[in-house]
């Protein structure tokens, strides 16, 4: 009974955001503060594992942690021009190719910290 209550409060809101006048720039507003906090809170996640982790950042050597953040940043890069690479097919296809290469690049550094 209590998911059919919460179903209906939610199929309330969305009618509002429908019908009432404004209520689609309500929610783009809802939809760029929430935005804003998950955004944030991967940026604090992130900061307390490299506080946690700081030292097993620095024992794997400058190339090995340059590796690390220029695959770390490719990625954040390329999740923020998504849209605009997905609007045509070569932009899908470095898409594909940014992130692999990230992705091959991360995988690199963990086989590394975990050598003798």
């Amino acid at each position: 009974m209590k998911h059919v209550r919460n179903f209906g409060i939610v199929a309330l809101l969305a009618l509002g955001v429908w019908a009432l006048p404004g209520g689609n720039t309500a929610a783009n507003l809802f939809g760029a503060a929430l935005f804003v906090v998950v955004t944030v809170g991967i940026g604090l996640l992130g900061a307390r594992f490299y506080i946690e982790r700081r030292s097993d950042l620095y024992a794997l050597g400058d190339w090995w942690r340059l590796l690390l953040y220029g695959a770390v940043g490719v990625i954040v890069l390329d999740m923020a021009a998504t849209p605009k690479l997905f609007d045509s097919g070569g932009g899908t296809i470095l898409w594909i190719v940014l992130l692999a290469a990230s992705l091959f690049a991360l995988l690199q550094v963990f086989r590394h910290s975990r050598e003798y």
